[in-house]
Order: structure tokens, then sequence, then C-alpha cells
């Protein structure tokens, strides 16, 4: 009996909240239980039943305090979350880049976005592309510069045809001089139209569109460009 306390103690203490494992209650009943059933002729010694409650109560104390943290850790979260919530909301308004080369047609004049060119660029070409992969329209006469650059898109493909709605994407090809292939990084913008708090936390309405707070690159000062 008693080896079976030593047992659930460490049990208990290395998974407090298992569903099959022991707790505190059970093992108080399981240690009254070894001193009504103890050999009479053999009683518990003194000093280990001393031990055993000692055992108890540190049992119950980590109990304790694994209950107040998670208390204290759920508290935290939805204090910061609050917080988060009120600083989002002031973002209405301010123009922002996105981690995100979806170009997205809900019927709109136009959509803006843009790419970062690395030094010694000389021929840059926005390709942009259906949801089924063809080619819509190719920019190609544009004066781009090192850094950022930032476009308009006004849904017309390079027949002068307006596109449909729906999703399309983006791509920048770039190379220099010899014509090398050069690495160009490609973001959206646009303007935050509203904040949403939903089950999956809160996330920014762009362009009728909603995305997550890691999308958020940079928040952006608002600015205009020329239509591509």
């Amino acid at each position: 009996m008693i080896g079976a306390i030593d047992n659930q103690i460490n049990t208990f203490v290395a998974q407090p909240t298992g569903g099959d494992e022991m707790d505190k209650d059970a093992f108080l009943e399981l240690m009254i239980a070894q001193l009504q059933n103890q050999d009479p002729l053999d009683p518990m010694d003194g000093t280990e039943y001393a031990a055993q409650l000692a055992q108890f109560t540190s049992l119950e104390q980590l109990t304790n305090l694994n209950t107040s943290m998670e208390k204290s850790i759920d508290a935290d979260y939805y204090l910061s979350q609050s917080i988060n919530n009120t600083l989002t909301a002031t973002l209405i308004g301010n123009d922002v880049k996105l981690d995100s080369p979806t170009l997205n047609n809900l019927g709109q004049e136009n959509i803006d976005f843009g790419f970062t060119l690395p030094s010694g660029a000389t021929n840059v070409s926005i390709e942009i592309y259906n949801e089924h992969g063809a080619l819509m329209r190719t920019i190609t006469d544009e004066d781009f510069s090192e850094g950022d650059n930032k476009l308009s898109w006004n849904f017309f493909d390079d027949n002068g045809t307006r596109v449909p709605d729906g999703s399309y994407s983006f791509n920048v090809k770039a190379t220099d001089a010899e014509g090398t292939s050069l690495a160009v990084t490609t973001y959206g913008v646009g303007t935050i139209d509203g904040v949403k708090f939903g089950e999956n936390g809160t996330t920014l309405i762009v362009g009728g569109v909603e995305y997550s707070l890691a999308d958020v690159l940079e928040i952006l000062n608002n600015s205009s460009d020329g239509d591509g």
C-alpha cells in the first residue's frame, strides 16, 4: 500500500491533469484506507506517516499553484488581446503593405500592389495572371527604380478588355545588364477599411478582403501613383 501511494504521488506530479490519473482527493482516500487496513501487528511508523502527510501537502500546493498560474495566464491573454484589439482599431484609414501577391477583383476600379527592386536592375517586367494561370497583362513600359515601386492595375488585360471579378496574382521579373535574374520582393498595398474581431483573432479588412495581422509588413503613409 505504501509503495502504491508513492507511485501515485510521482504520477500525479508528472501529470496533474490526466483524465485517468489520481487527483489529490483520491490520494487522500487511498492514504486513509491504508491506515484503516494496516496490519495491527506491524503499524505504520509515525515518521513514515508524517512523511506521507508532507508529500500530500506538497502535492496539494503544487495543484493549487498550477491552477493559479493557469488563471493568471488566461487573464494576461485576455488583457493583451483587448489592448491589441483597441490599438488595431486605430489603424483604420492607414495604408498598409501586405505579404500577399494576390490581387482581388471585387468590382472596384483598380487595385494597388508593389515590389522592391535590388540595385542593378535594368530590365523589369510585371506579369499578371488569372486564377487558372493564364497571362492577362504584362507591364514593361514603366520607369522602375531601385527600392520600393508601387503600381495600380485597372483590371484591364493586354487587349484593353476589363477582366472578370476574381483572384489574380502577379510576378515581377528583373535582370541586370548582363541578363542575370535578380530576386524581387513583391507585396500587396491597400487601405485598411475596417477591423474584424472573431474566434480566430483580429483581422484587417483591406479592399474588401480579410488579412491577418501576420500579413502586415509595414504601415505606409498615404500616397498615390499612376495607373498600370
